[in-house]
């Protein structure tokens, strides 16, 4: 294995410091799940890991300003255990219990997920499905992105060298909308999504869809909202035959998106199921809070 260094920050000022020294070539360590498995299938191309893992910043959990602020470095365990991330970004926790074994979900890290932008990423579809938005620190200054915008294609994201994700923000749902993540895997534990979906639906009062988000991922190349799903639901009443009409569209849509290959009829049918179940628990009634 080829040799780097290691420096660890303590701030945010210093890791974007470190990562910009002109003397080195520098990486963010943060759970290290990709790229330690990375370096033994290949030479590192960088001279030194910078560790954010302790970086108070990049840690994280609360509500500030009418939005849920998550640190990068906050790991899957600490997602979703997070009363906070439970309550306004359901479908995000659901996806961080579905995420690898108890070594995996202490130390990998959402930012990691997020920068690493792999196809069967779980983080993503909840992420875009709430509209999160990633926030960038470079020594050039801060931006913020859509994380819609900052994935471009599979393992390919719109980061700039030297640039470091500090913290998500999703705005809060409102009081009526429900979210859920599920995914589909080759077994029934520890396994890499096959197929995976969030959808978060918000009703009137009088029932009908109000807000839809329907966002698919791995079976297309880049997590996405099923936008043509989302305008079928809004305006009616959940049923059946609505749910069945909606999946068969995010079939269609699919097609569409990816052309027919040689897994186009498993992915459309493990499409439709995950529609439907989707559908059913987030219009199924809320269930009533402890105490009340």
């Amino acid at each position: 294995m080829s040799r780097f260094t290691y420096a660890r920050a303590h701030s945010v000022e210093e890791a974007v410091a470190l990562l910009s020294d002109p003397n080195e070539k520098s990486v963010p360590l943060a759970g290290g799940t990709d790229l330690l498995v990375n370096i033994r299938k290949a030479p590192p191309t960088f001279t030194r890991v910078v560790d954010v893992r302790r970086v108070p910043e990049m840690r994280i959990i609360e509500v500030r300003e009418a939005q849920l602020v998550i640190g990068a470095a906050v790991s899957y365990t600490e997602l979703a255990e997070s009363a906070l991330v439970q309550r306004y970004a359901t479908c995000l926790a659901q996806a961080a219990r579905t995420v690898g074994g108890p070594a995996i979900a202490n130390m990998g890290t959402l930012g990691g997920n997020i920068a690493s932008a792999a196809p069967w990423a779980d983080a993503l579809p909840p992420l875009i499905c709430l509209d999160a938005h990633a926030h960038l620190r470079s020594v050039e200054g801060a931006r913020s992105l859509p994380v819609a915008e900052l994935v471009l294609a599979p393992n390919q994201t719109r980061l700039r060298a030297n640039e470091l994700i500090t913290h998500f923000t999703l705005p809060l749902p409102a009081p009526d909308v429900q979210s859920v993540f599920l995914k589909v895997g080759h077994r029934i534990a520890q396994t890499l999504s096959r197929a995976n979906l969030a959808a978060a639906i918000g009703r009137d009062a009088t029932g009908r869809i109000a807000t839809a988000r329907l966002v698919v991922g791995t079976i297309v190349p880049v997590a996405q909202r099923f936008e043509e799903v989302e305008s079928l639901l809004i305006g009616q009443h959940p049923s059946p035959e609505l749910f069945a009409e909606a999946a068969a569209r995010a079939a269609e849509g699919l097609v569409r998106r990816v052309g027919r290959h040689w897994a186009t009829e498993y992915d459309t049918r493990v499409l439709k199921a995950l529609v439907v179940r989707a559908l059913r628990a987030t219009t199924a009634p809320s269930p009533t809070p402890e105490g009340v």
